[in-house]
């Protein structure tokens, strides 16, 4: 059996934690993310550092975010906002107990958090009268879940120090 390898991590760099959060926005604002399938980017960055580094990025962040997603959707002013905040606070809320396993075990803390996200907007746009649109609406929960460990391995990179430390290399 394969085990993983054990790294010491760096301290988070904010302007990494900035550029990811904001490439995430990016990769949210692209035709193609409004199709069923497509992980919600900013809501799983957003949920990443908010367990790796809660100090970091917080409530007002995801708040943040969350009213510029609304403003470039142009829906119901407040709905992601809503959403990303409540996503925010269950994974700040649940980040020492994440930590503890590992990334396939960590996809089972986060896929409530994402279902949660989505039933918040659901319900806002079911209560400002739309339609329902279909159970593959909830596509996007599991896209975003599966793709968790990606996420880690992606985001922690630059901060793994290398296991076995060389005198040619700074780090």
């Amino acid at each position: 059996m394969l085990t993983r390898p054990e790294y010491l991590l760096l301290p988070a760099n904010r302007v990494f934690i900035t550029a990811s959060i904001v490439g995430a926005l990016v990769l949210n604002m692209l035709p193609w993310a409004r199709m069923a399938a497509i992980p919600d980017f900013l809501a799983l960055v957003l949920v990443f550092w908010n367990i790796y580094q809660p100090r970091l990025v917080g409530i007002g962040i995801a708040f943040l975010f969350g009213l510029v997603q609304d403003v470039h959707d142009a829906s119901l002013l407040g709905e992601h906002a809503l959403a990303y905040t409540l996503l925010s606070y269950g994974a700040i809320s649940l980040h020492r107990r994440v930590l503890w396993f590992k990334p396939m075990g960590q996809m089972v803390y986060v896929l409530p958090l994402f279902l949660l996200a989505q039933l918040v907007i659901l319900v806002l746009r079911l209560a400002m009268g739309a339609g329902f649109p279909g159970w593959t609406y909830f596509l996007q929960t599991f896209s975003s879940t599966l793709l968790w460990p990606l996420a880690e391995f992606v985001l922690l990179a630059p901060q793994r120090r290398a296991r076995h430390r060389d005198n040619n290399r700074p780090l």
